[in-house]
């Protein structure tokens, strides 16, 4: 079975958005696109929202979210349960975020990362593994509800 991950935005992280999906795409991966299809001004929630709540409901096992902070998106995101989205500016964090919060969503901040950086993020995020033991009680506290 491929790997399927959707990857969403606004207006501030489109050329990103594109360019990675393009990116993943080259290897092989699946990219589900839920918007946006510009770079016109919109709202960020109405992309982070369907994106969010598919991940929380299991349809997919990993995300990516694209905004120019990575703060909004990644506020959208955290409001459902199941979700852990982590705002990551630099590959170290993709790889705790993934290894220590078994992050389930990256939240790239386009506006503070260069491109390439961007893609590598992405990679590392979705090539690490959660390292459990000792993370796994403390992830499971994460959710209130």
């Amino acid at each position: 079975m491929s790997l399927r991950v959707p990857i969403g935005g606004d207006h501030a992280g489109f050329e990103y958005k594109e360019a990675i999906k393009k990116a993943l795409s080259e290897k092989g991966i699946e990219v589900i696109d839920f918007g946006p299809d510009s770079e016109a001004s919109c709202d960020y929630p109405d992309f982070a929202h369907p994106l969010s709540k598919a991940i929380n409901d299991g349809e997919f096992d990993r995300g990516i979210l694209i905004c120019g902070s990575a703060n909004g998106v990644s506020m959208v995101a955290n409001k459902y349960p199941n979700v852990r989205a982590a705002i990551v500016w630099e590959e170290e964090l993709a790889v705790l975020a993934r290894t220590h919060n078994d992050a389930n969503i990256v939240s790239i901040p386009a506006r503070f990362v260069e491109l390439d950086d961007a893609k590598k993020i992405v990679n590392t995020f979705l090539s690490t593994d959660f390292e459990g033991g000792r993370h796994t009680r403390r992830r499971d506290k994460i959710a209130i509800c």
